[in-house]
């Protein structure tokens, strides 16, 4: 990560981009590099100036902030994407977070807690508090939509891993499942990264949905104890 965070804002709405944009302009360590009012000039601006972070608002005319993190994730990968969301009133977010977003934070965030959550989203890490992050996805996964259709299977993840995940799913840190376990910190990222390969993850945050997803870990937290159409390596 560059030592000055470059940040692409993503929002229809021109006051709270100006807003955002001061709040950033005036805080050391950020810079704007980028301002969209729709989900393809989001798309393009990331192309352009491969932000560290694009803070995406998830309703945006043109292509919804899921359509554009979608495509930012696939085609600037490197460029991770923080959600703005109302929360209660955005049921898309679980589809933002499947789509690649590294985690979101409400509207009604305080300044301080924005510059954090940007640090954390800029430095690799998942912005996964298990007071909100969890607890939406677990509430979207419990009662899916319809139209969703989740194919995600656990093939060739070893037990080890699949303990690995359930935990990380539960929201320990490293250190805390390396405590659990009784393993080393650099043991545990290392699973951790054979995880992030083998199940095609972006990062943390993917982890957790695909733990929902293949009902390795069920809507009230705990893990399942039968793997019902999964393959697992010893």
């Amino acid at each position: 990560m560059a030592e000055t965070i470059r940040v692409v804002i993503a929002d229809d709405q021109t006051l709270l981009r100006d807003s955002l944009r001061l709040l950033l302009d005036t805080t050391p360590g950020f810079t704007v590099v980028g301002e969209a009012g729709t989900g393809r000039e989001a798309i393009r601006l990331t192309a352009a100036h491969r932000p560290d972070v694009v803070l995406m608002d998830i309703r945006m005319p043109d292509l919804t902030g899921i359509q554009a993190t979608e495509q930012i994730c696939r085609q600037t990968p490197n460029s991770r994407v923080l959600i703005l969301t109302t929360f209660d009133l955005d049921e898309y977010v679980y589809g933002a977070l499947r789509a690649g977003a590294s985690g979101f934070v409400l509207k009604d965030t305080t300044a301080a807690d924005l510059i954090t959550a940007l640090r954390v989203i800029a430095a690799g890490d998942a912005l996964l508090a298990p007071s909100v992050t969890r607890r939406l996805i677990a509430a979207f996964t419990a009662h899916p939509r319809p139209a969703q259709r989740f194919h995600r299977t656990l093939t060739g993840v070893t037990e080890r891993e699949r303990e690995i995940l359930t935990l990380i799913a539960q929201g320990l840190a490293n250190s805390d499942i390396a405590a659990h376990l009784t393993l080393s910190v650099a043991t545990v990222k290392s699973h951790v990264g054979r995880l992030l390969t083998k199940l095609n993850a972006h990062d943390r945050t993917q982890l957790v949905v695909i733990a929902y997803e293949t009902g390795l870990v069920t809507a009230s937290g705990a893990a399942r104890n039968d793997r019902p159409g999964d393959t697992t390596t010893p």
